[in-house]
């Protein structure tokens, strides 16, 4: 088994790189997870007082969680996952099932930042994008899909976005194997990515 981790900045592009290389390979093949279904769930706190919580940093995260189910799948077995519903602040009833495929990729803003995450990983990728084209795409995501207001989104930018980006996320960079500048733009990166994947599927 393959295990891919793609990191980046918030609106770096790296949900599309990941998405690009699934494409080329097939879905069937592939195992997809999203680290931000392991937010930690707090559903005793009000609504606004999830609101005023910090995402970005790396405690934010249940890594022990995503941990288990990686070393689930890495043993041949099913993990059943949780789903987080960001209009809510909160983890969703429902969960995810996930099935062991001969590759998995995980997606995420801090994915390089935790040690024992890192150690799990075969691959490591960094998508690097300006931050003025990253904080273009996080408003029109964050507006059109988690239904927040400019304010909210101005405010928890300021606070903890870049904060937190420029604490932990930047200098995970240094743990990648293959940086991507400008995600899902950048074509030969993600052929690159796509033919090591294709490599280990050959050799299946």
């Amino acid at each position: 088994m393959l295990m891919i981790g793609i990191a980046g900045g918030t609106g770096s592009g790296k949900t599309t790189v990941a998405r690009s290389v699934i494409d080329r390979i097939g879905a069937d093949k592939v195992t997809f997870i999203s680290q931000d279904n392991y937010y930690k769930n707090f559903p005793q706190l009000s609504m606004e007082e999830r609101e005023g919580l910090n995402y970005d940093h790396p405690l934010a995260f249940d890594n022990e969680l995503l941990i288990r189910d990686l070393k689930l799948l890495r043993e041949g077995r099913k993990a059943n996952t949780p789903l987080y519903d960001f209009s809510r602040h909160a983890r969703s009833e429902q969960q995810l099932e996930l099935l062991p495929g001969r590759i998995v990729v995980l997606e995420g803003l801090l994915v390089l930042a935790d040690e024992k995450v890192r150690e799990l990983l075969d691959i490591k990728v960094f998508v690097d994008t300006d931050p003025d084209v990253r904080i273009l795409r996080r408003v029109l995501r964050d507006i059109q899909e988690r239904g927040r207001t400019i304010q909210s989104i101005h405010d928890q930018y300021l606070n903890t976005v870049k904060p937190m980006h420029e604490a932990f996320i930047e200098p995970s960079k240094k743990y990648a194997d293959l940086i991507i500048p400008e995600g899902g733009h950048n074509q030969v990166g993600i052929q690159l990515l796509s033919a090591l994947m294709e490599n280990v599927l050959a050799g299946a």
